[in-house]
C-alpha cells in the first residue's frame, strides 16, 4: 500500500518547536508534531469503498493488516509526519482562546489523480491541544460521524468524508449526558478525509495574538492551495478569499436547511475555510418541523444553534473571520460589503431553495407568502418534514379541495402528520387554504405533474440519517453486529431513490425514540 505523500501544510507553514506531547499554549505555529496513541487490539468495523477508491486504495488494501494498523494509529505512513493543528475559536458566542486538534491527528496529505487529500484520525489520542481531555473517541460517536459524513455527501451537501471506522480494543470513560454518571464504552477511531481541515478558528488564533506574520503565511497558503484562481498575497486577494469563503459557506448552510440538518455546535472552530460540513458531533435531523429545535444538550437553554438560526449564526461566524482577516486587509469597507451581501443572498437563496422544494420554477408575486404560510402550517401540529416534502410531490395540480371537513385533500402528505386527528378546526382551515392556494399556483407552472414530481424528488430526500436510525446501528454494534451500519450506509448512498425494499426506513420517528438518549438530544461527547 503506497501513498504519494504531499505534505504541503507542514512544509509551507511554521510548526511548534516543542516536540514533547504535553498540554500547553503554542505560539507562532500552525501545528505540533504528535504521534497517534497505539491501541491494544484494533478491529476494522466498516470502510467506504468510494472514499478508498479516490485515495487510490484497492479493496485488498482496505482489508489488509497494514490498512488496519495505519488507520487506527498503530503504524505511521512511510515518509509522513503526523501532526495536530493549532486553532482557536468562539464557542457558543464567547472567545475560547486556543483550542486545536484535541482528539484529531493528521496522518498525512496524499495525492491521487491530481487531487490532494488530508487524512485525519479522530479519536487517536492526546495532543498538546487536548487540554484536560484524553483525546479518544467512543464507538457511538464514531458510528454517527462515519455514517453522517457519507450520507451528507450523497445528499449533495458539501462535507468532509469518512474512509474508515475501527474499534481500538480499548475502553473509554465517558459521561454521555454530563450528569456525573460516567461509564466505560468501546473506543473507536474514524479516518476523516478532506482537501484541508483549516477552520475559521485557524485564522482567529493568530489574529487574537496579533501574530500577523503567521496569519499572513496561513492566508497565503490557503490562497495558493485552495483558491489558486484568486489574486495571491495582496489585500485584494485576501478580500477575495473572504468573499469566496462566504459564498461557499452560504451554499453549505442552504443545503443544511434544504435537507433539515441541524449541526448543533456551530462554533467558529467547527467552520471549514472550504465551506465543508465539519465536525459531526451532536447533530440531528428535523423530525417534526420546529425552527427552534436544537439537538445539543449544551445548547438547550439558549438554543443558539437551533435550526431556524443556522443562517444567522453562519453570518456571525463569518463576521468573526472577517475580523481575523482585517489585519491583512486594513480596510473594513470591502469586508463589510461581503457581510451585507451575505445577508441579502441568504434570503434570496433560501427563497429559491424553498421554491424548489415545493416544485415552483416560475416567479409569482405571492410565492414568498405561500412559503411563509407553509412553514407556519407545518409547525401547527407535529409534522415530519422529510415525509411531507417527499409526499407533496405526489399532489396533483388538478386536486379539488372539498368544502366539507374531509381530509382526503391531504392524502399525499397525511403520513407526515404524527397525529392526523389534530388536523381539525382552525388547523384544518389553514391547511385547506394553503393547499387551495398551492394548487392554484401550480396552474401557472408549465410542468406536468410527473415532471414536477421528478424535479421535487431530486431536492427532497426520501431517506436521511435520523437519530433513531443511527442509534439502532450503535446498539447493534455494541453487540458486535455491524450489519445495520452497512445497511444504513448502502441506503444513504441513494437518498433520493425510492428503494422500495427499504421502505421501513421511510417512516416517522417511533415513540420509543422520542426521549431516548441518542435519539432526541445529544451532548458534545456524542
Amino acid at each position: 500500500m503506497n501513498f504519494n505523500i504531499k505534505n504541503t501544510f507542514i512544509t509551507n507553514l511554521p510548526g511548534d518547536q516543542e516536540t514533547e506531547n504535553t498540554r500547553r499554549q503554542v505560539d507562532e505555529a500552525c501545528y505540533s508534531f504528535v504521534k497517534p496513541t497505539k491501541t491494544e487490539s484494533p478491529e476494522l468495523v466498516h470502510y467506504s469503498k468510494e472514499v478508498a477508491q479516490f485515495l487510490g486504495l484497492s479493496e485488498s488494501d482496505c482489508q489488509s493488516q497494514q490498512f488496519l494498523k495505519i488507520f487506527t494509529g498503530n503504524e505511521i505512513i512511510e515518509n509522513s509526519k503526523p501532526y495536530a493543528m493549532c486553532y482557536g475559536g468562539h464557542q457558543f458566542g464567547h472567545w475560547a482562546g486556543q483550542l486545536g486538534d484535541g482528539r484529531a491527528i493528521n496522518l498525512a496529505e496524499v495525492e491521487h489523480n491530481a487531487k490532494r487529500w488530508a487524512l485525519q484520525l479522530k479519536g487517536a489520542g492526546a495532543t498538546p491541544y487536548s487540554r484536560s481531555a484524553d483525546g479518544l473517541a467512543v464507538l457511538r460517536s464514531s458510528i454517527r460521524e462515519h455514517l453522517c459524513s457519507e450520507a451528507m455527501f450523497h445528499l449533495g451537501v458539501p462535507t468532509t468524508r469518512s474512509l474508515s471506522l475501527s474499534l481500538t480494543g480499548n475502553k473509554v470513560l465517558r459521561d454521555v449526558l454530563y450528569d456525573g454518571n460516567p461509564e466505560y464504552e468501546k473506543g473507536a477511531v474514524v479516518c476523516r478525509v478532506a482537501p484541508s481541515f483549516i477552520r475559521f478558528g485557524s485564522f482567529e488564533i493568530f489574529a487574537s495574538k496579533r501574530d500577523n506574520v503567521t496569519l499572513k503565511k496561513l492566508a497565503d497558503y490557503t490562497l495558493k492551495h485552495f483558491y489558486p484562481e484568486l489574486e495571491q498575497g495582496t489585500k485584494k486577494g485576501y478580500v477575495a478569499l473572504f468573499k469566496a469563503v462566504s459564498e461557499r459557506t452560504l451554499e453549505m448552510v442552504i443545503h443544511w436547511q434544504r435537507v433539515g440538518f441541524v449541526h448543533g455546535v456551530m462554533n467558529t472552530d467547527n467552520m471549514s475555510i472550504l465551506g465543508l460540513t465539519i465536525d459531526y458531533g451532536p447533530y440531528g435531523w428535523l423530525e417534526g418541523y420546529d425552527k427552534k429545535w436544537t439537538p445539543n444538550t449544551t445548547d438547550i437553554q439558549h438554543k443558539r444553534y437551533q435550526y431556524g438560526q443556522q443562517g444567522d449564526i453562519t453570518l456571525w461566524n463569518l463576521l468573526k473571520l472577517a475580523n481575523a482577516l482585517y489585519p491583512l486587509v486594513e480596510d473594513a469597507e470591502p469586508l463589510e460589503e461581503i457581510i451585507t451581501n451575505y445577508k441579502k443572498m441568504y434570503s434570496i437563496k433560501y427563497f429559491e431553495m424553498m421554491k424548489s422544494k415545493i416544485g415552483l420554477e416560475l416567479d409569482a408575486e405571492k410565492d414568498l407568502k405561500l412559503i411563509e404560510q407553509l412553514e407556519l402550517n407545518l409547525s401547527l401540529t407535529e409534522t415530519d418534514v422529510t415525509i411531507f416534502f417527499r409526499g407533496l410531490a405526489n399532489l396533483s395540480k388538478n386536486l379539488v379541495v372539498p368544502e366539507k371537513d374531509d381530509l382526503t385533500f391531504l392524502d399525499s402528505v397525511k403520513n407526515a402528520f404524527y397525529k392526523i386527528e389534530e388536523v381539525k378546526g382552525e388547523i384544518l382551515l389553514f391547511w385547506k387554504d394553503w393547499i387551495g392556494q398551492y394548487v392554484d399556483r401550480l396552474q401557472k407552472e408549465e410542468l406536468f405533474d410527473i415532471d414536477r414530481k421528478q424535479k421535487m424528488n431530486l431536492v427532497n430526500p426520501k431517506y436521511v440519517l435520523r437519530n433513531y436510525m443511527a442509534q439502532m446501528a450503535i446498539e447493534a454494534a455494541d453487540n458486535n453486529d455491524y450489519t445495520v451500519i452497512d445497511e444504513l450506509y448502502c441506503l444513504l448512498k441513494k437518498p433520493y431513490d425510492e428503494q422500495i425494499d427499504q421502505e421501513k426506513w421511510f417512516a416517522k420517528r417511533p415513540e420509543w425514540a422520542r426521549t431516548k438518549v441518542g435519539c432526541s438530544m445529544l451532548s458534545c461527547s456524542s
